[in-house]
């Protein structure tokens, strides 16, 4: 089994069957580290630092950064340094791979990561951000195998993998096309099918790979954006549990995922995050439970406008469409939030991207809809995502991430 657990102190540690790692069951995702005045601006080091050293402290092992998180390497790399700690976490950080047009790019970037890191390896390194096969491919054509084969031989990458922002189908295959060694998706209660879902879990455990798991709580949403009915369901079971536990827990439940990714960025997160990661270990949420994280699901259904139950019989489009991610993410902007939504739009979209997956490519050929078990009439619903997802302001901002990646 993937997930033996061990203690060390009262962090529980799950093990990386690839290196025989023992993983920190709680990793600390730094894309959202403290701001400056008003959460905005420049990286408050000095917060980061007590934040970072205080999770240190307490057993949490597994730091996530990345080159596209503004400022991240460098703050991550100035803690570690300044307290010695670099021997104490393992460091996963990410190649930003829209970036990469030649081979020349891939050290040119990774050189500029170590540098910014202060060290001369890194632990958990991915591929950022991968959406289908074709990418990754087009990565491969341009040497990318060849240049993970030197890093590796040479100590300076230890495991190489991916995260994942696609659908299930394309997961499937990106995780059988190499020898990966670990990998990274979004995974939480709200939608267990969802991109790479369960059923990507469950082949990456079969292949013996750690899952790292991102976005547990939806961008925060499932720790302070729960409708009322989802907040009393949890607390007419345990009213001593945060949302944030609740959903933790139900990640911690299942012997699959190794490290949970939390953006922490106060003492009471930190605390109550420690606290949920020490207070369960897998198989172990009880009936009742459980039937509540199935009726929190239910209601969250109730808000969604297309019936999409993500089982993916209509792909491929000959467009090029994620149709369960334009639907997916359109139920959540209405079930959980707009700017979740849209978040969720941009990744599993690709919607960053020039060759993006996107509702308004759609040429209505009707080919998904003879498909759809749900007999939903897709190409009019796609209709429905591109106006509520893709206003001429959201186009606008997609048009300036597109600049930044």
């Amino acid at each position: 089994m993937q997930c033996a657990l061990h203690c060390g102190g009262k962090m529980k540690y799950r093990i990386d069957e690839k290196s025989g790692n023992r993983l920190s069951a709680l990793g600390f995702g730094i894309m959202r580290l403290p701001k400056g005045v008003g959460g905005v601006g420049a990286i408050d080091m000095k917060k980061s630092e007590r934040l970072i050293m205080k999770a240190i402290g307490e057993g949490v092992n597994y730091i996530d950064c990345a080159y596209l998180y503004a400022g991240s390497e460098a703050a991550l790399g100035k803690i570690l340094s300044a307290n010695n700690a670099r021997d104490k976490v393992y460091i996963a950080t990410k190649l930003p791979i829209t970036k990469c047009k030649k081979n020349e790019d891939f050290d040119r970037f990774f050189s500029e990561q170590l540098a910014s890191l202060q060290t001369d390896h890194v632990d958990y390194y991915l591929m950022h951000n991968i959406n289908d096969l074709i990418q990754w491919q087009g990565l491969k054509a341009i040497g990318i195998e060849k240049w993970i084969e030197r890093k590796k031989s040479a100590g300076q990458i230890k495991q190489i993998g991916f995260s994942f922002h696609g659908t299930r189908a394309e997961f499937l295959k990106v995780i059988d096309d190499y020898d990966w060694d670990f990998c990274q998706i979004q995974y939480n209660y709200s939608d267990e099918n969802y991109q790479a879902g369960v059923t990507g879990l469950r082949r990456a455990a079969q292949k013996h790979m750690p899952v790292i798991i991102m976005e547990p709580l939806l961008g925060g949403k499932l720790a302070n954006g729960l409708p009322k009915r989802v907040e009393d369901t949890f607390k007419r079971v345990n009213p001593n549990l945060s949302p944030a536990a609740w959903g933790l827990r139900w990640l911690l439940n299942q012997p699959e995922v190794t490290v949970i990714l939390s953006g922490m960025n106060g003492d009471d997160q930190l605390t109550d995050n420690l606290r949920t990661a020490d207070s369960i270990e897998p198989r172990e949420l009880t009936s009742a439970e459980l039937t509540a994280y199935a009726e929190a699901v239910k209601i969250f259904r109730e808000s969604y406008k297309i019936p999409c139950t993500g089982c993916g019989y209509c792909l491929p489009c000959p467009q090029g469409i994620n149709i369960p991610g334009c639907f997916a993410s359109h139920n959540a902007s209405y079930a959980i939030g707009r700017v979740t939504g849209f978040v969720q739009y941009v990744t599993s979209t690709g919607a960053n991207r020039v060759t993006a997956s996107t509702a308004s490519k759609c040429a209505a050929c009707g080919k998904c809809a003879r498909h759809c078990p749900q007999n939903i009439d897709i190409p009019n619903r796609m209709k429905d995502v591109a106006r509520r997802m893709e206003p001429l302001y959201m186009k606008l901002v997609i048009k300036a991430i597109r600049k930044v990646v």
